[in-house]
């Protein structure tokens, strides 16, 4: 059997991992909170002297390329530092992906045209891929069976406050350079702290045994596999809809329920849905620990998020105070974050935990440019804009709840284990 880790131990892990959550948070949500600052500096120096008109259309349509560039990085990344963590162990990640996407950032902060910037937002996405899934499962394996759900709510409370961090800095700093330079310094600043980490346990013992480890087709060697693997991630993907559709493009979508042109930010979203979300990822922990269950957790999560959707569209466009209002409410609602990651974590065996628990929450992430792809093909379909955001909305949330049917309860589970 492996050592027991010291609480000291178990103390700086969790502590490391949720800084480094943080981060990756702040980061991944920067491109949402200056998107449009940085596009209209820099799409001017691209095509040249742009009416009001254009200069929007590019925006939006430039803004929602970058994204996808950057959820595509994070999909391939996702597999990357997941084999890697297997393979090579969790702390190979946690250094490696913390460098990549730091230096991206603040790269990124030098851009003069929307190619260097879909580049450099394609290996900030592949560099944060790493950090949370490695985390997690770090958390996971480090911790007693009782009391790492605990562990991972801390996580993922304490990192998805880097949004709020992010949407509040969008508004104090000026320079949108300078947020990105921000980012990738509070990265590397990081590294520091994780030197005195140590590595899981379980996996200094999996090392030991002649075992297949990291292998991603593993996870799709049996129909079990595939059901618990594609459960949890579409269990998961109306978050991305919320955030990476309902809340990124709020100033587009606001306006078409009704609201004055720009009384609405992408940044002041972002500040409020992610407030929403931290305190959803606590009470969402907390639930899963106090019901025992993670699988009634995320039911209750989901149904929230069915409400929050309904009211985003129904009384969104009231006002702006009213908006912010129920952005924040769907932001708590789709707060199951914490949960999804325990259950991630709880699926499946130790040569290839870090496997799926990076790769699951990326595939989330990634969904976004299938969420975009719905939507180009519903705007065809439906009379409108807003319509057709409705549609995919109802798509997603029903799948969601199929999934859900579908999925195994993990809570308790004991982790030592491996895969065949």
């Amino acid at each position: 059997m492996f050592k027991e880790p010291r609480d000291k131990q178990v103390f700086l892990i969790v502590l490391v991992a949720a800084l480094g959550y943080f981060v990756d948070i702040y980061d991944l949500l920067l491109f949402g909170v200056e998107r449009k600052s940085s596009l209209n500096e820099i799409l001017p120096l691209q095509y040249g002297e742009l009416t009001d008109y254009w200069l929007a259309k590019l925006n939006a349509a430039h803004g929602k390329e970058l994204l996808n560039w950057q959820m595509g990085g994070m999909l391939f990344g996702g597999i990357f530092w997941g084999i890697l963590g297997d393979k090579k162990g969790r702390l190979s990640v946690l250094f490696g992906s913390i460098v990549v996407y730091s230096i991206a950032n603040i790269l990124n902060g030098m851009v003069q045209n929307t190619d260097q910037y879909a580049l450099l937002r394609f290996i900030s996405g592949f560099g944060l891929a790493g950090e949370l899934g490695a985390g997690i499962t770090l958390v996971s394996e480090t911790m007693s069976k009782e009391r790492r759900g605990i562990g991972t709510m801390i996580v993922a409370t304490v990192g998805v406050f880097g949004a709020v961090v992010a949407g509040f800095m969008g508004d104090v700093i000026e320079n949108w350079r300078n947020s990105f330079y921000l980012g990738g310094a509070m990265g590397l600043a990081l590294l520091v702290m994780r030197i005195g980490v140590y590595e899981s346990g379980m996996f200094n013992q999996l090392k030991q045994e002649k075992v297949s480890r990291g292998n991603f087709f593993l996870l799709f060697s049996s129909m079990e596999r595939i059901r618990k693997y594609l459960s949890i991630i579409f269990i998961t993907v109306p978050v991305w809809y919320v955030m990476g559709t309902l809340v990124l493009f709020s100033p587009e979508l606001s306006e078409l329920l009704g609201l004055p042109k720009d009384s609405i930010s992408s940044g002041r979203s972002i500040m409020f849905a992610y407030s929403g979300i931290t305190l959803g990822d606590l009470a969402s922990g907390l639930i899963s620990h106090l019901w025992k269950s993670r699988k009634k957790t995320l039911a209750l999560f989901l149904v929230l998020t069915v409400i929050g959707i309904g009211l985003y569209f129904t009384i969104g466009g009231t006002s702006v105070t009213v908006f912010y209002a129920v952005v924040t409410f769907i932001g708590f609602a789709t707060g199951y974050w914490a949960v999804f990651m325990s259950t991630a974590s709880e699926l499946f065996g130790t040569n290839i935990r870090a496997t799926a628990t990076t790769t699951a929450p990326n595939f989330v992430r990634a969904s976004t440019i299938l969420i975009s792809g719905l939507l180009t093909l519903a705007t065809m379909a439906f009379p409108d804009k807003l319509t057709a955001t409705i549609a995919v909305g109802v798509l997603v949330l029903l799948v969601a709840f199929i999934a859900l049917w579908k999925l195994d309860e993990t809570f308790g589970k004991d982790l030592n284990y491996i895969e065949k």
